[in-house]
C-alpha cells in the first residue's frame, strides 16, 4: 500500500476496518499495513470521521479504532455518472433544511464506491461547472433544519407579512420548499392550529428542552392556495 495516494488509502481503511468490525485495528497495526507513521493514520481517521464515517476509539492495551458496521454501506456499485449525478443534486440543497446531512451524505457514498469508480467520479467531477445567480436563498438556521429530527418544540421570534413581530411556541411538523423560499410547518400554540413560517422571517429561534407527542400532518392541513404540492418519496 506504500505510495497510494490519500483518497485511495482513505477508501482502503474503511474498507480494512469493515472487514473486521466490530474488533478493533490499533493506529500502530494500521501504519504498518498502509506504511505511513501512526501519525499519518490519526490525521486519516481523524478526516474520515469529520466527512461522517462512525469511527470511534476503544481505549486500553487492546483497543483502536472500531467502525460502526450497521451504520455504514457495503461497496455500491455506482458508475461515476450516476455519483456524479447525486454531487449535483446534494449541491443544490446548499440553502435547504438539509444542507449539513448533504455535505456529510457524499463522502460516505464515494468511501462505498470501488476506488477506481471513486477516482473517475471524482476526476468527471472535476470538468462540471456550476453557475449561482447572484441571488442565494436564505440560509436555514441549525436548529431550524434539524427541528424534525431533535422533535423539540421551537420558540420562535417572527414577522409575518404586515411586519408584526410575534414570539411563538412551535411544534415542527415538516418543511415546504418552493423555488424561491423555505417554510417551516408547525403547530403554533399561540393560534392553536398548522402554520407555514418562512424561513427568512424567522428573527430568532431557541430550541426548548419539551418533546410533545407527535402530531399527524395531513396533505389538508397545508392549506396552500397556490400551485402544486408534491410530497417527497423515496420510491
Amino acid at each position: 500500500m506504500a505510495g497510494v495516494n490519500r483518497t485511495d488509502r482513505l477508501y482502503a481503511i474503511v474498507e480494512e476496518l469493515r472487514a473486521v468490525a466490530p474488533r478493533p485495528r490499533s493506529a500502530g497495526w494500521l501504519a504498518g499495513r498502509f506504511e505511513i507513521s501512526s501519525r499519518t493514520i490519526e490525521r486519516d481517521i481523524s478526516a474520515l470521521q469529520q466527512s461522517g464515517v462512525p469511527i470511534w476509539a476503544e481505549h486500553g492495551r487492546t483497543g483502536g479504532y472500531c467502525l460502526d458496521q450497521r451504520r455504514t454501506l457495503p461497496p455500491v456499485n455506482l458508475t461515476p455518472d450516476e455519483a456524479v449525478a447525486l454531487s449535483v443534486g446534494l449541491r443544490l440543497l446548499e440553502e435547504t433544511p438539509f444542507r449539513a446531512a448533504a455535505r456529510s451524505a457524499l463522502p460516505k457514498l464515494l468511501a462505498a464506491m470501488q476506488a477506481d469508480d471513486a477516482r473517475a467520479a471524482r476526476e468527471l467531477a472535476g470538468r462540471i461547472h456550476l453557475l449561482g445567480d447572484g441571488h442565494p436563498l436564505p440560509a436555514v438556521p441549525h436548529s431550524v433544519a434539524s427541528a424534525l429530527s431533535t422533535g423539540r418544540v421551537l420558540r420562535l421570534a417572527y414577522r409575518d407579512t404586515a411586519g408584526a413581530l410575534t414570539r411563538r411556541d412551535v411544534e415542527p411538523l415538516g418543511y415546504v420548499g418552493s423555488p424561491t423560499h423555505w417554510y417551516l410547518l408547525g403547530w403554533c400554540r399561540l393560534r392553536d392550529g398548522v402554520r407555514a413560517f418562512r424561513v427568512d422571517r424567522i428573527v430568532s429561534v431557541s430550541v426548548t428542552a419539551e418533546t410533545p407527542d407527535p402530531r399527524p400532518l395531513a396533505r389538508d392541513d397545508l392549506d396552500i392556495p397556490y400551485g402544486v404540492v408534491t410530497r417527497l418519496d423515496l420510491g
